[in-house]
């Protein structure tokens, strides 16, 4: 029993520091994103060199692209963490995965026929 809460609480703790994550990541990416439109705006405006607005655009650009590669890397480890915590569940409690199963396929058995 003393497994089962373990899991509960990684799935739990996976889950809030997945949001956590994203919450922060998708900050970044806000606040890189609009420094990328404010320079647009300067470079229709300003009289500099369209070469040195690229670069800084170019540079948000990359640290956009490397925000998003990061995302997916800790979207693809709490997944397998959460997969490996289903995992051990199921392992432990085969009975209660197969009841958990047939539940679910019944309910969704009798919504499609409901249609």
């Amino acid at each position: 029993m003393d497994q089962i809460q373990q899991n509960g609480k990684d799935v739990a703790d996976n889950q809030a520091a997945s949001t956590a994550a994203r919450d922060r990541l998708m900050n970044e990416l806000k606040h890189a994103i609009g420094e990328a439109e404010d320079w647009l705006k300067d470079a229709a405006k300003d009289p500099t060199p369209a070469s040195e607005n690229r670069a800084r655009f170019d540079d948000t650009l990359r640290t956009a692209k490397t925000d998003l590669r990061k995302l997916e890397d800790s979207l693809i480890a709490r997944s397998r963490g959460a997969a490996e915590s289903a995992n051990v569940y199921v392992r432990d409690n085969p009975w209660k995965s197969v009841g958990l199963g047939a539940a679910l396929g019944v309910v969704v058995g009798l919504l499609i026929a409901r249609k």
